[in-house]
């Protein structure tokens, strides 16, 4: 082997393998998470380190509030590993987001319409993602992955958000929702020369809130999401997207009342990753709300460092 195959070999595996987290996981259905279903070597360990800014509305999109002027700062750390999972590539991450939230909003008629100011930093709720490739991503080795190309890849995954960070029941605006959401997705990608296309649909069910601004019992239905990317891999490893994001339903009750808040709204983005050699990757994203039935728009802009480490890698 000549000195340039081993870099090769590290360059094809960071064009191939995914980013192993989505880094602004408190959107929920609305997050925009390209190459979440590609492959990559058994045994490779992943920490992540973001930052993503917001400005709009909340990124939840769900409170009873309108006419919102938020702004949160958020740091995200988080680990992924890949694995062994019936002879297909497994994934499982574990993601702690810290935030903090500043700006105005006016409750709805729900809630008599009154002004709210919060300023606060805390930890959010931490997540935690199971996925698996269910077809065209086989477990393989770093070795054995030399040779991996992709073509259809089918996966599914299961998000489970606990209700972790700070919480303030006489606040209507939280860091934490006090609640738990699982969303389970399944996603499609299918490579075609150096372009790749995904389509991944999935559905966020959450627990209900009893302890909701002033001890209110808050409840919400059923958030459903799909999403489109458009990749490209340039050379060196580098690639791009064009992502698309819609998602509709989750209407809530507040101790029986129905809300307004049905979601039915658009969100686009574009991501670039590019790595600076073996282990260390750059990944910079931005979204913004497109169309949205509750004026509940916000734009993302975000940056985050990969680490990647496995043995004999």
């Amino acid at each position: 082997m000549t000195t340039l195959q081993p870099r090769r070999v590290m360059l094809r595996i960071l064009a191939t393998a995914a980013w192993a987290i989505s880094m602004f996981t408190s959107t929920q259905a609305q997050e925009i998470e390209p190459r979440a279903y590609s492959n990559a070597p058994i045994g490779m360990n992943f920490f992540i380190a973001g930052y993503a800014y917001t400005d709009g509305d909340l990124p939840s999109g769900t409170l009873p509030i309108r006419n919102a002027n938020i702004e949160t700062s958020n740091a995200v750390a988080a680990y992924a590993h890949v694995f062994d999972l019936w002879g297909q590539s497994g994934k499982i991450n574990v993601i702690l987001p810290y935030t903090s939230l500043s700006g105005t909003a006016e409750g709805t008629a729900v809630l008599s319409g009154q002004t709210v100011e919060r300023n606060i930093n805390g930890y959010s709720d931490m997540s935690s993602k199971l996925s698996i490739n269910l077809y065209g991503a086989p477990a393989l080795s770093l070795k054995e992955f030399r040779n991996y190309k992709q073509d259809l890849i089918i996966g599914a995954s299961l998000q489970i958000t606990a209700p972790t960070g700070q919480y303030d029941s006489s606040k209507l605006v939280n860091l934490s929702t006090n609640r738990w959401s699982f969303k389970p997705e399944i996603g499609f990608s299918k490579a075609v020369g150096d372009w790749t296309g995904e389509l991944q649909a999935g559905a966020t069910f959450f627990s209900d809130n009893t302890d909701f601004f002033g001890g209110k019992t808050r409840s919400q239905k059923a958030l459903y999401s799909l999403q489109g990317h458009a990749i490209y891999a340039f050379n060196a490893g580098v690639w791009g997207s064009l992502d698309a994001t819609y998602f509709a339903g989750g209407r809530t009750t507040i101790d029986g009342t129905e809300s307004s808040d049905l979601q039915q709204n658009w969100r686009l983005g574009g991501t670039l990753a590019f790595p600076i050699d073996a282990h260390h990757s750059i990944k910079l994203y931005a979204s913004s709300g497109v169309s949205a039935r509750t004026d509940n728009n916000y734009n993302l802009f975000g940056i985050a460092w990969q680490y990647r480490w496995a043995p004999g890698f």
